[in-house]
């Protein structure tokens, strides 16, 4: 069916754009464009007429839907405009109630309840401005029949608006439903959208009445009720083209009169629309970066005078260095003891034996969790052991152990929480260039998203951890830690700090990053870890399915 509808709407759509270019009067058409253009002011004066018609509606559905704020109704609004102007089959409705549900902790069941109230009250008070506003118009176009699908639209909104407040009442909150300020905003609403049609006829050299510009609107409308195309396309047309034929203007100059009231229409719909996807904060796509204001930094945690510093090494296969890289490990750190833990995630060769004899405490994966359930697991024991520093480091020998004393110097002397070595700031001795080309583009986007512009390398695999970073890291995936651990201690208010350290390629053994893999993985567990903490806001007894929450479930 959806191929089907894709199809139906595509050819519908290129007919119609045949048929305006076969009917089109280009002179008038230029002529009308040109005059829009040669008086800014008054096109400007009636979009922002046609912009407070949005703002009345927005005002009236946070009027009616307790929790909503002004800025996400204005959001929700233009992005279903936005959806109607580039979808088919006014599939841009739909995008108004998962705008707010995507971006807003409110129910589903208030949520749509209040839409399809207020929609309700646009199509009724649509058809009302029709009949009325030039009365014997709407009979003109379709006959007797006007008035009998008046009635018939009224009737058949009772039992929807029944449903909606059933539908609300089962959600959690209180749901307001003023009846005169539903219908009172619709209908000034409509009014002031009917500026843009006024101020377009006279840009032609009609004099088109002002209560004549709301009857051509009105219909204009209605007939997009049942659009096919995106954005109504040949059917806003055609409605406004035969409405203001029947007040007595000629057809091609009435065409050319709703062909540019339209394409104004639609150019408002794709930037305003554009600009509401991603403001404000949260986007239709939710979060894409931290917030700008984070919360105060975590007060440190007691540590004991003789408190180790414990290195965390997850192994997977790494049976030929794992061995010099636990040994090459300092014994002690700044007077400290040092601990080396070692978690071997389901090594099929002596990873794990190779560790042990080099005098790691090894703690066994039964099967192969991913490199992020091992850090995790990393983290939790060495968390156990009441650390004065954490330090964490690869397996495959591209960095030298030796370097560790320089990584956890800033967490063991106060100043921060959470360490990353950089090997762009520090001495790289051989990276593949393809590598380093992805190391640095990425790593750009994790600065982009951190809003850290002191963040120079997003992917290393070095880094230190004071006890309570250690302790209340959250790395919500398996198949990698790197970015999702930076975003989620930043986002906790931890400070952040890096020292250049050095790095070799590895010269034994295969790494398990591949690029395609790696930005399927990583990607969707980015953005789910910037938007994670909505699921706490949500309202008591609300179903989680429609949000994405932290999962720490192993993939096995």
């Amino acid at each position: 069916m959806r191929k089907a509808r894709t199809v139906v709407g595509v050819v519908v759509l290129a007919l119609s754009v045949v048929y305006l270019v076969r009917v089109v009067d280009g002179p008038v058409l230029r002529e009308t464009a040109e005059a829009l253009a040669a008086a800014p002011g008054p096109l400007a004066l009636v979009l922002l007429c046609y912009a407070a018609a949005f703002a009345l509606r927005s005002w009236a559905w946070t009027r009616t839907l307790p929790g909503l704020s002004f800025g996400q109704s204005w959001a929700a609004l233009h992005v279903s405009v936005l959806g109607n102007h580039v979808l088919p089959f006014r599939l841009g409705e739909i995008l108004r109630v998962t705008s707010v549900l995507r971006r807003t902790p409110l129910a589903v069941g208030p949520v749509t309840a209040t839409t399809v109230t207020l929609r309700l009250a646009d199509l009724l008070s649509v058809a009302v401005l029709a009949l009325v506003a030039v009365p014997g118009l709407a009979g003109e176009l379709i006959g007797a029949w006007a008035w009998v699908l008046a009635v018939a639209l009224a009737l058949a909104a009772v039992p929807v608006l029944l449903w909606a407040r059933g539908l609300a009442a089962r959600g959690p909150g209180e749901l307001r439903m003023p009846a005169a300020t539903i219908v009172g905003t619709a209908f000034v609403a409509w009014a002031l959208e009917a500026t843009l049609a006024w101020q377009v006829a006279h840009a032609a050299g009609v004099s088109l009445d002002y209560h004549e510009a709301i009857a051509v609107t009105a219909v204009a409308i209605a007939a997009q009720t049942v659009a096919l195309t995106p954005g109504g396309i040949g059917s806003y047309e055609a409605a406004g083209t035969a409405a203001l034929a029947a007040l007595g203007v000629d057809a091609g100059t009435a065409f050319a009169i709703a062909l540019a009231t339209h394409a104004v229409k639609t150019a408002y719909s794709l930037v305003v629309g554009g600009v509401a996807l991603v403001t404000p904060t949260p986007g239709y796509w939710g979060n894409l970066r931290l917030p700008r204001v984070l919360p105060p930094r975590p007060e440190p945690v007691p540590v004991a005078p003789d408190a180790p510093v414990v290195a965390v090494i997850p192994v997977y296969n790494e049976q030929d260095v794992v061995a010099e890289v636990v040994g090459r490990l300092p014994r002690t750190v700044a007077g400290r003891p040092l601990v080396c833990i070692v978690v071997d995630d389901g090594s099929a060769d002596a990873s794990a034996a190779r560790a042990a004899e080099a005098g790691a405490v090894v703690v066994p994966h039964e099967v192969n969790r991913g490199l992020g359930a091992a850090v995790r697991t990393a983290l939790r024991e060495a968390s156990a052991l009441s650390p004065a520093a954490v330090v964490y480091l690869d397996a495959d020998g591209e960095y030298a152990p030796e370097d560790l004393p320089t990584v956890v110097a800033p967490v063991l002397a106060g100043t921060a929480d959470y360490v990353v070595g950089s090997r762009f700031a520090g001495n790289i001795e051989h990276m593949r260039p393809h590598r380093r080309f992805g190391n640095l583009v990425l790593t750009r986007w994790v600065r982009w998203t951190a809003r850290r512009r002191d963040l120079t390398d997003g992917q290393s695999g070095y880094r230190a951890f004071s006890p309570r970073a250690a302790a209340e890291a959250e790395i919500i995936h398996d198949y990698n830690y790197a970015q999702v651990l930076t975003l989620d201690l930043l986002g906790k208010g931890f400070v952040y700090a890096e020292v250049p350290i050095r790095y070799h390629f590895r010269t034994t053994g295969d790494s398990f990053v591949k690029l395609g893999r790696y930005l399927r993985k990583v990607v969707p567990a980015v953005h789910r870890e910037l938007n994670a903490d909505r699921a706490s806001a949500r309202p008591a007894g609300f179903p989680t399915a429609r949000w994405r929450t932290r999962s720490m479930t192993p993939t096995r």
